[in-house]
Protein backbone atom coordinates (compact mmCIF):
# COMPACT_ATOMS: atom_id res chain seq x y z
CA UNK A 1 0.00 0.00 0.00
CA UNK A 2 1.70 3.67 -0.95
CA UNK A 3 2.27 5.99 1.53
CA UNK A 4 0.40 8.67 -1.41
CA UNK A 5 -2.55 6.62 -1.17
CA UNK A 6 -2.82 6.91 2.60
CA UNK A 7 -2.22 10.53 2.58
CA UNK A 8 -4.64 10.65 -0.34
CA UNK A 9 -7.54 9.32 2.29
CA UNK A 10 -6.50 10.97 5.74
CA UNK A 11 -9.02 13.02 6.07
CA UNK A 12 -11.66 10.42 5.26
CA UNK A 13 -9.55 8.10 7.99
CA UNK A 14 -9.62 10.97 10.38
CA UNK A 15 -13.54 11.25 9.85
CA UNK A 16 -13.94 7.40 10.53
CA UNK A 17 -11.79 7.44 13.81
CA UNK A 18 -13.96 9.79 15.28
CA UNK A 19 -17.04 7.81 14.85
CA UNK A 20 -15.38 4.57 16.58
CA UNK A 21 -13.41 6.24 19.11
CA UNK A 22 -9.96 4.87 18.61
CA UNK A 23 -7.01 6.61 16.63
CA UNK A 24 -4.76 4.36 14.67
CA UNK A 25 -1.47 3.77 15.18
CA UNK A 26 -0.71 2.52 11.92
CA UNK A 27 -3.12 4.08 9.32
CA UNK A 28 -2.86 1.35 6.93
CA UNK A 29 -4.50 -1.08 9.00
CA UNK A 30 -7.30 0.88 8.94
CA UNK A 31 -7.67 1.72 5.29
CA UNK A 32 -6.98 -2.34 4.77
CA UNK A 33 -10.01 -2.82 6.43
CA UNK A 34 -11.91 -0.65 4.24
CA UNK A 35 -10.79 -2.42 1.09
CA UNK A 36 -13.26 -4.53 -0.15
CA UNK A 37 -11.74 -7.53 -2.56
CA UNK A 38 -13.41 -5.57 -6.16
CA UNK A 39 -11.14 -2.32 -5.27
CA UNK A 40 -7.89 -4.14 -4.58
CA UNK A 41 -8.60 -6.35 -7.63
CA UNK A 42 -9.01 -3.26 -9.54
CA UNK A 43 -6.31 -1.43 -7.92
CA UNK A 44 -3.49 -3.66 -8.18
CA UNK A 45 -0.78 -1.27 -9.42
CA UNK A 46 -1.43 0.67 -5.85
CA UNK A 47 -0.31 -2.66 -4.16
CA UNK A 48 -3.69 -3.50 -2.45
CA UNK A 49 -5.09 -6.09 -0.48
CA UNK A 50 -8.57 -6.90 0.77
CA UNK A 51 -9.97 -6.82 3.75
CA UNK A 52 -10.49 -10.58 3.96
CA UNK A 53 -8.16 -11.97 6.22
CA UNK A 54 -8.51 -9.36 8.46
CA UNK A 55 -12.14 -10.11 8.55
CA UNK A 56 -10.85 -13.79 9.51
CA UNK A 57 -9.11 -12.47 12.05
CA UNK A 58 -11.69 -10.37 13.56
CA UNK A 59 -14.05 -12.77 13.31
CA UNK A 60 -12.05 -14.52 16.20
CA UNK A 61 -11.64 -11.80 18.26
CA UNK A 62 -15.68 -10.89 18.46
CA UNK A 63 -16.32 -14.62 19.10
CA UNK A 64 -13.72 -14.31 22.17
CA UNK A 65 -15.12 -10.78 23.18
CA UNK A 66 -19.28 -11.82 22.88
CA UNK A 67 -18.62 -15.25 24.81
CA UNK A 68 -16.66 -13.11 27.92
CA UNK A 69 -19.87 -10.90 27.77
CA UNK A 70 -22.35 -13.65 27.97
CA UNK A 71 -20.18 -15.52 30.58
CA UNK A 72 -20.26 -12.67 32.64
CA UNK A 73 -23.53 -11.29 32.25
CA UNK A 74 -25.68 -14.75 32.38
CA UNK A 75 -24.38 -16.51 35.11
CA UNK A 76 -27.01 -19.20 35.24
CA UNK A 77 -27.44 -19.32 31.26
CA UNK A 78 -26.13 -22.94 30.01
CA UNK A 79 -23.58 -24.04 27.88
CA UNK A 80 -26.19 -24.96 24.84
CA UNK A 81 -28.08 -21.45 25.07
CA UNK A 82 -24.57 -19.88 25.99
CA UNK A 83 -24.05 -20.81 22.29
CA UNK A 84 -26.88 -20.04 20.76
CA UNK A 85 -26.65 -16.51 22.24
CA UNK A 86 -23.29 -16.06 21.16
CA UNK A 87 -24.79 -16.97 17.30
CA UNK A 88 -27.89 -14.50 17.48
CA UNK A 89 -25.53 -12.18 18.56
CA UNK A 90 -22.44 -12.54 15.95
CA UNK A 91 -24.87 -13.51 13.08
CA UNK A 92 -24.91 -11.58 10.00
CA UNK A 93 -27.91 -9.22 10.35
CA UNK A 94 -26.26 -8.16 13.76
CA UNK A 95 -23.12 -6.87 12.22
CA UNK A 96 -25.00 -5.20 9.37
CA UNK A 97 -27.29 -3.42 11.89
CA UNK A 98 -23.28 -2.43 14.05
CA UNK A 99 -21.67 -1.33 10.83
CA UNK A 100 -24.67 0.86 9.54
CA UNK A 101 -25.14 2.17 13.19
CA UNK A 102 -21.30 3.74 12.59
CA UNK A 103 -22.38 4.55 8.93
CA UNK A 104 -19.36 1.92 8.07
CA UNK A 105 -20.79 1.57 4.44
CA UNK A 106 -19.72 4.94 3.62
CA UNK A 107 -15.51 4.67 4.36
CA UNK A 108 -15.54 1.72 2.42
CA UNK A 109 -13.29 1.27 -1.12
CA UNK A 110 -15.36 -0.72 -3.31
CA UNK A 111 -14.83 -1.50 -7.34
CA UNK A 112 -17.13 -0.33 -9.67
CA UNK A 113 -19.11 -2.96 -10.04
CA UNK A 114 -20.20 -3.12 -6.51
CA UNK A 115 -20.31 0.27 -5.72
CA UNK A 116 -23.13 0.50 -8.57
CA UNK A 117 -25.09 -2.36 -7.42
CA UNK A 118 -25.53 -0.83 -4.12
CA UNK A 119 -22.13 -2.85 -2.27
CA UNK A 120 -22.19 0.25 0.28
CA UNK A 121 -25.86 -1.21 1.56
CA UNK A 122 -25.40 -5.17 1.01
CA UNK A 123 -25.56 -7.08 4.20
CA UNK A 124 -22.53 -9.25 3.62
CA UNK A 125 -20.66 -6.32 3.33
CA UNK A 126 -21.10 -4.59 5.86
CA UNK A 127 -20.80 -7.19 8.29
CA UNK A 128 -17.78 -8.64 6.85
CA UNK A 129 -16.41 -4.90 6.72
CA UNK A 130 -17.43 -4.88 10.59
CA UNK A 131 -15.13 -8.12 11.35
CA UNK A 132 -12.27 -6.13 9.35
CA UNK A 133 -12.60 -3.32 11.38
CA UNK A 134 -12.24 -5.33 14.66
CA UNK A 135 -9.61 -7.15 13.19
CA UNK A 136 -7.23 -3.93 12.47
CA UNK A 137 -7.51 -2.42 15.62
CA UNK A 138 -6.61 -5.51 17.43
CA UNK A 139 -4.01 -5.65 15.50
CA UNK A 140 -3.26 -1.87 16.22
CA UNK A 141 -4.16 -1.40 20.03
CA UNK A 142 -4.19 -5.23 21.14
CA UNK A 143 -7.16 -6.91 22.83
CA UNK A 144 -8.34 -4.32 25.92
CA UNK A 145 -8.85 -1.61 22.67
CA UNK A 146 -10.71 -4.03 20.54
CA UNK A 147 -12.57 -5.06 23.63
CA UNK A 148 -13.76 -1.65 24.32
CA UNK A 149 -14.69 -0.86 20.66
CA UNK A 150 -17.09 -4.34 20.42
CA UNK A 151 -18.82 -3.41 23.98
CA UNK A 152 -19.30 0.40 22.63
CA UNK A 153 -20.09 -0.37 19.14
CA UNK A 154 -22.75 -3.42 19.81
CA UNK A 155 -23.70 -1.80 23.24
CA UNK A 156 -27.62 -1.31 21.83
CA UNK A 157 -27.83 -4.92 20.63
CA UNK A 158 -26.10 -6.44 23.61
CA UNK A 159 -28.66 -3.90 26.33
CA UNK A 160 -31.37 -5.80 24.46
CA UNK A 161 -30.28 -9.08 25.28
CA UNK A 162 -29.49 -8.65 28.84
CA UNK A 163 -32.72 -6.55 29.51
CA UNK A 164 -35.34 -8.45 27.57
CA UNK A 165 -33.73 -12.24 27.80
CA UNK A 166 -36.45 -13.36 25.31
CA UNK A 167 -33.44 -15.17 23.75
CA UNK A 168 -33.95 -17.90 26.08
CA UNK A 169 -35.50 -20.68 25.90
CA UNK A 170 -37.03 -21.20 29.37
CA UNK A 171 -39.58 -23.95 28.28
CA UNK A 172 -36.64 -26.03 27.03
CA UNK A 173 -34.07 -25.15 29.99
CA UNK A 174 -36.95 -26.41 32.47
CA UNK A 175 -37.66 -29.78 30.69
CA UNK A 176 -33.47 -29.91 31.64
CA UNK A 177 -33.60 -29.01 34.82
CA UNK A 178 -36.98 -31.79 35.88
CA UNK A 179 -36.09 -34.20 33.69
CA UNK A 180 -32.04 -34.92 35.12
CA UNK A 181 -33.92 -36.48 38.04
CA UNK A 182 -36.04 -38.58 36.65
CA UNK A 183 -39.07 -39.12 33.83
CA UNK A 184 -41.92 -36.48 34.68
CA UNK A 185 -44.53 -35.38 32.72
CA UNK A 186 -44.44 -31.57 32.13
CA UNK A 187 -47.74 -29.92 31.13
CA UNK A 188 -48.89 -26.47 29.93
CA UNK A 189 -52.27 -24.94 30.23
CA UNK A 190 -53.66 -21.95 28.95
CA UNK A 191 -55.66 -20.54 32.33
CA UNK A 192 -57.28 -16.77 30.96
CA UNK A 193 -57.11 -14.48 28.63
CA UNK A 194 -58.37 -10.38 29.25
CA UNK A 195 -58.42 -7.84 27.08
CA UNK A 196 -59.50 -6.70 23.82
CA UNK A 197 -58.19 -8.44 20.51
CA UNK A 198 -55.58 -6.40 19.73
CA UNK A 199 -54.03 -5.96 23.54
CA UNK A 200 -54.38 -9.07 25.08
CA UNK A 201 -52.66 -10.87 28.03
CA UNK A 202 -52.78 -14.79 28.16
CA UNK A 203 -52.37 -16.34 31.64
CA UNK A 204 -50.58 -19.83 31.69
CA UNK A 205 -49.24 -22.35 34.01
CA UNK A 206 -46.87 -25.45 33.93
CA UNK A 207 -47.30 -28.70 36.00
CA UNK A 208 -45.01 -31.35 36.59
CA UNK A 209 -47.36 -34.25 37.29
CA UNK A 210 -50.02 -33.22 39.17
CA UNK A 211 -47.72 -30.47 40.69
CA UNK A 212 -47.96 -27.12 39.48
CA UNK A 213 -44.48 -25.06 39.30
CA UNK A 214 -45.06 -22.15 38.16
CA UNK A 215 -47.32 -19.07 36.30
CA UNK A 216 -46.78 -16.79 33.88
CA UNK A 217 -48.38 -13.94 31.63
CA UNK A 218 -47.71 -13.15 28.05
CA UNK A 219 -48.82 -10.55 25.22
CA UNK A 220 -49.38 -14.36 23.24
CA UNK A 221 -49.76 -18.13 24.59
CA UNK A 222 -46.16 -18.72 23.75
CA UNK A 223 -44.65 -15.90 25.66
CA UNK A 224 -46.90 -16.79 28.95
CA UNK A 225 -45.81 -20.16 28.22
CA UNK A 226 -42.15 -19.03 28.35
CA UNK A 227 -42.80 -16.70 31.44
CA UNK A 228 -44.60 -19.81 33.18
CA UNK A 229 -41.42 -22.02 32.38
CA UNK A 230 -39.12 -19.01 33.81
CA UNK A 231 -41.18 -19.04 36.62
CA UNK A 232 -41.09 -22.26 37.26
CA UNK A 233 -37.15 -22.23 36.94
CA UNK A 234 -36.66 -20.16 40.02
CA UNK A 235 -38.89 -21.89 42.09
CA UNK A 236 -36.58 -24.75 40.89
CA UNK A 237 -33.78 -22.76 42.10
CA UNK A 238 -35.46 -22.60 45.76
CA UNK A 239 -36.03 -26.00 46.57
CA UNK A 240 -32.84 -28.08 45.54
CA UNK A 241 -32.56 -27.70 41.81
CA UNK A 242 -35.87 -29.51 40.61
CA UNK A 243 -35.91 -32.43 42.35
CA UNK A 244 -39.55 -33.57 42.79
Amino acid sequence: MSRDFVMENTELLLKLEAVIQYSFNDKKKLLLALTHSSFANEKRTLGLTSNERLEFLGDAVLNIVTSEYIYKNFPDLPEGEMTKTRAAIVCESSLMKCATGIDLGGYLFLGKGEENTGGRNRTSILSDAFEALIGAIYLDGGMTQAREFILRAMKELLEDYRNNELFIDYKTRFQETIQKHGDKRISYSILDEKGPDHDKVFFAQVRVDDKIYGKGKGKNKKEAEQNAAKAALENCRGSNEGRV
